[in-house]
């Protein structure tokens, strides 16, 4: 449904070799204005695909303000709102909060084991967010279920746990934003 922004993670051959650059993370849309980009040209962003918001906050993106900037807005607002502050936040100010909690400082291509994990109450997690299982499976929080994530869909319901702790994969300011309004767009496959 959507691609993203890390920087640009290829050499000057086209072979990947890195996670990412900086730490503009953002989620597009496939398609806008027309403009075509390559997948793995040097010097220039290198595109991820998701299949939805829930893969892309789990993975420590947040909306484009240039081609979903209704989704930006949103975010941002929701962000706002779930901190106290009067003034909307800058778009710096986000990327920032976002990159301190995505990964634990380390460098390589590989960094599935570098990615921070917090714990909430199951029963405070927003619909959208992501937790990892006790089996180490990625799942997404809807209503009173959690779906597994797979890369056509979201697949396998389970019941919401109610008691206890979740081991959450979002990022806690993107939890935020889920919590005080924004409305991620999910799959379809996440309705049952």
């Amino acid at each position: 449904m959507f691609t993203g922004n890390r920087g640009c993670l290829v050499d000057a051959t086209g072979d990947l070799v890195r996670h990412h650059r900086g730490n503009l993370w953002i989620t597009c849309l496939t398609s806008f204005r027309d403009w075509r980009h390559p997948l793995d040209e040097p010097r220039t962003w290198t595109p991820l695909f998701f299949l939805d918001d829930g893969v892309a906050l789990a993975a420590g993106h947040r909306p484009c303000g240039l081609c979903r900037p209704d989704a930006y807005t949103s975010f941002r607002d929701a962000l706002t709102r779930a901190l106290g502050r009067d003034e909307p936040l800058r778009a710096v100010d986000v990327n920032q909060r976002l990159a301190a909690e995505r990964l634990r400082r380390r460098s390589g291509i590989d960094r599935a084991g570098d990615r921070k994990r917090w714990t909430v109450p199951f029963a405070e997690l927003p619909d959208g967010a992501v937790v990892v299982d006790n089996g180490g499976e990625a799942r997404l929080v809807v209503e009173d279920r959690t779906l597994a994530f797979r890369h056509c869909g979201w697949t396998s319901p389970k019941a919401r746990p109610t008691p206890g702790d979740a081991r959450v994969l979002t990022p806690p300011t993107s939890v935020a934003a889920l919590r005080h309004g924004f409305d991620p767009v999910l799959d379809l496959s996440s309705r049952g």
